[in-house]
Formats: C-alpha cells, structure tokens, sequence
C-alpha cells in the first residue's frame, strides 16, 4: 500500500516553508509546513478563470487555511478540520500552518508546473 511520511521524501523548499510530496497511486500527497503567510493566487494566474482546477482533500493539523472560491464564497478551516474543497479556487495559508492535501495527480502535475513557471516569472522580474 502507498504511503508518504516526512521520513519517507525529501522536503521541498520551493515555497515560504516545506513539502513534503508523494504519488500515491494516482493522488498525490502534500504534507505541508508553512513558515510565514502565503497566497497562491499570483502562481495561479494563467490558468482558466486564474483558479485552480483541482479537487482537493485534506486535514488541517496546525494554523489556518483558507480557499476563495470563483464565485465568491470564502472558506477558512483550521486545527481538527477535514475538508474537500471542489474545483475552481485560489488558496493560502496562514504562516504557522501545517496541514495534509490530497489531489488528482494528473491534474496537479499541470498546475504544479504552471505554478513553478510562474513562480520563475514572478521571482525573476525582482
């Protein structure tokens, strides 16, 4: 069976924390620690509607997470919360925040690199 731990991957440091990510037969796992506030909706800009198109599970364990839907509503979810989160968001965190998301792999692999693209664009022109 698949699994995923923060012994078992090397983290990632491409973002204001770590990540800790694993291909879990189809799903891909984010165990994830951020360090200060962050908001994706910049790395998200480009994609249809500058949304994210991915469904998305998971288990807040620390901090604040929030999600900003296309058509306006605003959900946060905080330490004990499970949550789905459908299709057609922007996202953050509140720093301090830990947390574990699960996501379609196929669709992630494409926003993951859009995200890194755009993180380039971003970065670069500082």
């Amino acid at each position: 069976m698949p699994k995923v731990s923060k012994q078992s991957v090397k983290p990632g440091t491409d973002m204001p924390g770590r990540d800790w990510t694993a291909d879990l037969d189809g799903y891909v796992a984010n165990i994830v620690e951020v360090d200060v506030a962050t908001d994706l909706t910049p790395l998200l800009a480009g994609l249809p509607g500058d949304q994210c198109p991915s469904s998305h599970w998971g288990y807040v364990f620390k901090g604040r997470m929030w999600w900003k839907h296309g058509d306006g509503t605003f959900e946060e979810f905080g330490p004990g919360d499970a949550f789905y989160v459908a299709p057609g968001h922007t996202s953050g965190a509140d720093g301090g925040s830990e947390f574990v998301v699960f996501s379609p792999s196929e669709i992630m692999a494409e926003v993951t690199a859009h995200m890194m693209k755009r993180a380039q664009e971003l970065f670069a022109s500082h």
